[in-house]
């Protein structure tokens, strides 16, 4: 997946008299004296950018032509602005979220995936995020806008996103149905050694689908909020199914590499996978499981302790303008969070449709992955479900020890 030369300079163009007027529109007023720095309020007005922005990412979030130069949304967005990025990358979102709660470190913005975005959230570690400040925000998917709205207030500009499925070797597996396929004990042991998850707690959510199914007795309705019996059966089916599973990938990397090798042939992966591997002439295909398809959303979200405000509201801006949306779907291998991209001569239709770009039904049928609380009613008085930190225990214990 790379980018021709001319797409960069399109995005600079393209982008250059709007990044310039929305400078413009932000250094008329400044609302720097008005909010504390370090509190988690929304921003009302701003002013001028203050040369310097902090970002907090996972690995890939974003390119500045380090890797390739022909791709970089980030030297143009310097240029244009005069906001000097500085990059913190971190490997795991556990220490994403161990990095946003420092009250000594002071970072602007985090490209936050869901297991990181609802806790800062919880814990008041995000600020509110005034979306009338950020140009092209009503541009941005409805259903993405809204997973992470509380009690009124948005704490997160959509990135990207994509959704769990059920991929599959059509040489080797006959075309699944059910997640029963990657979980139930007896359909797992047919390609004992081959089957691939990934390596990641909220992929108990899956496992949670397949009982939702096969024990309905269990009741399970949101996969992300469980019981502690229902996280209990979750860990059960993961631990039964880790004999047969050949790996746990980290990296979207390792599911791409273990399917064109030969050592998978069944397992969850992402459209991303799918695309990747046809391109390549490799014979797999994706299903949607009968019981539900989970899903997930990157998100900016603004820190509590910004201290860069105006910069992180015209960075806000950029991400999701459809140019460099098409940058980062590209790059990264997700779906836009602004169904603009697909439009013109930016992404290619056969990427859009592969990735289900604008597809209102099939985001519908999508479960987005949330961070797990004990409020699983969303009640505070009501600690009826299991957290985020007894999720990972059950992870580690069912398929690392």
């Amino acid at each position: 997946m790379r980018l021709k030369a001319t797409a960069r300079v399109r995005v600079w163009s393209a982008l250059l008299a709007a990044t310039a007027l929305a400078a413009a529109g932000l250094a008329a007023c400044s609302g720097e004296d008005d909010e504390p720095v370090g509190t988690a309020k929304v921003a009302s007005t701003l002013g001028p950018g203050e040369g310097m922005l902090n970002l907090v990412t996972l690995p890939g979030s974003i390119e500045s032509g380090t890797n390739d130069p022909r791709v970089d949304w980030v030297t143009p967005f310097e240029e244009r602005t005069g906001c000097k990025i500085g990059l913190k990358v971190v490997q795991t979102p556990e220490e994403m979220a161990d990095v946003m709660r420092d009250e000594d470190r002071r970072y602007d913005g985090v490209a936050a995936p869901p297991e990181v975005a609802g806790r800062l959230i919880a814990e008041n570690q995000a600020a509110p995020v005034n979306t009338d400040l950020v140009d092209g925000y009503k541009k941005l998917e409805p259903k993405l806008r809204g997973l992470l709205k509380r009690d009124g207030r948005q704490y997160g500009i959509p990135y990207g996103w994509g959704s769990n499925l059920l991929m599959y070797d059509t040489g080797a597996v006959p075309p699944p149905a059910s997640w029963a396929a990657l979980f139930d004990p007896g359909q797992a042991r047919r390609y004992s050694g081959k089957l691939i998850m990934r390596d990641s707690p909220l992929a108990i959510a899956e496992a949670a689908l397949y009982l939702k199914g096969d024990k309905p007795k269990l009741e399970i309705d949101d996969p992300y909020s469980l019981t502690p019996e229902q996280l209990e059966e979750a860990g059960r089916v993961l631990a039964e199914q880790r004999p047969h599973v050949g790996d746990y990938w980290k990296r979207p990397a390792d599911a791409v590499s273990a399917f064109a090798g030969g050592r998978a042939v069944l397992g969850q992966a992402w459209p991303y996978h799918v695309d990747v591997l046809n391109r390549a002439s490799r014979p797999v295909r994706s299903v949607a499981p009968s019981e539900g398809v989970t899903g997930w959303m990157d998100a900016w979200m603004i820190g509590a302790r910004v201290q860069h405000p105006n910069c992180m509201y015209q960075w806000l801006q950029w991400t999701a303008s459809p140019d460099v949306q098409q940058q980062v779907a590209e790059w990264t291998g997700v779906a836009p969070a602004n169904p603009q991209a697909c439009s013109g001569d930016r992404l290619k239709p056969g990427f859009c449709a592969a990735y289900h770009v604008g597809d209102r039904d099939y985001l519908d049928r999508i479960v987005f992955a949330h961070a797990p609380a004990k409020d699983c009613d969303g009640e505070s008085d009501k600690n009826d479900c299991t957290d985020y930190a007894e999720w990972k225990k059950t992870w580690i214990e069912a398929t690392k020890l």
